[in-house]
């Protein structure tokens, strides 16, 4: 079985250099629209501000701050720990020889990426008309810093403090161009069912949660624990995010592969989530949930597919009856295509088997302005692998499904 590593340490951390910092490519041209594109994975690089005038008074003192390091570079300090603000937070106008890892300033990163004026501008310039924007890094990919404070409710107040910057500031900046997902309460699941009904009613369509909330420390999403949270999901039509990471583990071979191999297995740890919440029986249990595997790939999905088929065929056994009933739950093929969508970025190989998966299965994601990110080639990245494509099927993965499961529609 494969090992696993943490999130940050696939990536290096090495010294400020002047010969790496703030060194932009040049501006690009803007592209020609020819496919209405969703973005259905993108993050923010989180601005100094974050916190400012939504926290109570006595909170104030004690929450996270960016602070300058001894390097040059800027830190954000959260529950007495230096967090730093990495380069390839903001990898997008940058040649990839100048992503070093070192901590970096604000301003020498694209303001794209924490600036929403800035970004809705890079939005227009690569042809995105709507973008879903997940957390860095440094907050965890579902918010599981704020769940971890020492301080229970500074923490509380702090999630519910960046929620309200999503939806009141961000995405409130330009209306119709983001899609405002949400980061769960992890400490307790009713609480955070509490919280998706609240924030559905503000305009929050999805939720960013972890693919594997065990290796958090918390119960598995096999236990039990999570119904109210599963619960309330289903109830608003509260998509569920599951972004790759966000258990702040990737696999990896061996402990001690090169970064390059966890990059490289990325979607693996998509694959692994996938079919541990189709068995866990959550779409059964709630047959109107959406999951979807965020920054996913889909190159994996035609084998797993293949896999659940052919273990299908055996499923009558006493072992295998004991988790999945085929004569009563049905194949789970049907369960997987019903409750699961995933995301690619870059996927040639598989498009030409789009069939195989479903074409109303898959959506774009641009991944800006992380080091993965198509922009500013949006256009041109999605010609290349869909060009061959029939019209309805284009459509379908650029902006036709992310309508249907996020509930928004094109400018």
């Amino acid at each position: 079985m494969a090992s696993q590593t943490s999130l940050e340490s696939v990536h290096d951390k090495s010294i400020r250099s002047a010969e790496h910092i703030g060194v932009f490519l040049p501006e690009p041209e803007p592209t020609e629209r020819r496919y209405a594109i969703i973005s259905a994975d993108d993050h923010y690089l989180e601005p100094p501000t974050l916190f400012d005038g939504r926290l109570a008074t006595k909170f104030v003192d004690a929450a996270p701050r960016v602070v300058d390091g001894e390097d040059g570079g800027q830190y954000w300090l959260i529950d007495g720990a230096l967090s730093p603000i990495r380069d390839w937070n903001v990898a997008s106008g940058r040649a990839s020889k100048d992503w070093t890892g070192a901590a970096a300033r604000f301003e020498e990163l694209r303001p794209g990426g924490w600036d929403v004026d800035a970004r809705v501008r890079d939005m227009d310039l690569a042809g995105i008309e709507l973008s879903l924007n997940f957390p860095s890094a440094m907050w965890g990919f579902a918010g599981r810093v704020f769940s971890a404070m020492k301080d229970r409710d500074l923490g509380f107040a702090c999630l519910r403090a960046y929620n309200d910057w999503v939806i009141d500031e961000w995405c409130a900046a330009h209306p119709g161009r983001f899609i405002p997902c949400q980061l769960p309460w992890f400490l307790d699941p009713q609480v955070a069912a509490d919280e998706i009904r609240l924030n559905a009613a503000r305009g929050f369509t999805s939720v960013s949660f972890s693919e594997n909330p065990e290796a958090l420390g918390y119960p598995s999403i096999h236990s039990g624990y999570w119904e109210p949270f599963l619960a309330a999901c289903a109830e608003t039509d509260t998509v569920i995010n599951l972004h790759v990471g966000s258990s702040s583990i990737i696999s990896q071979p061996s402990s001690d592969s090169p970064h390059g191999v966890p990059n490289a297995l990325f979607g693996m740890n998509s694959m692994l989530a996938t079919t541990d919440w189709l068995f866990s029986r959550i779409p059964l249990r709630y047959p109107n949930i959406k999951i979807v595997l965020s920054e996913s790939g889909i190159g994996w999905v035609p084998g797993l597919i293949d896999r659940l088929e052919w273990t299908d065929s055996y499923r009558d056994s006493p072992i295998m009856n004991e988790h999945w009933n085929i004569d009563v739950d049905g194949p789970t093929i049907d369960v997987l295509k019903q409750n699961f969508w995933f995301t690619s970025i870059w996927d040639p190989a598989t498009f030409r088997v789009l069939d195989l998966i479903g074409a109303d299965r898959v959506m774009l994601e641009v991944d800006y302005p992380h080091p993965d990110s198509s922009w500013p080639h949006c256009q041109a990245r999605t010609e290349a692998q869909l060009g061959h494509l029939d019209r309805e099927s284009i459509e379908a993965v650029t902006h036709t499904n992310a309508e249907h499961v996020y509930r928004c529609r094109t400018v």
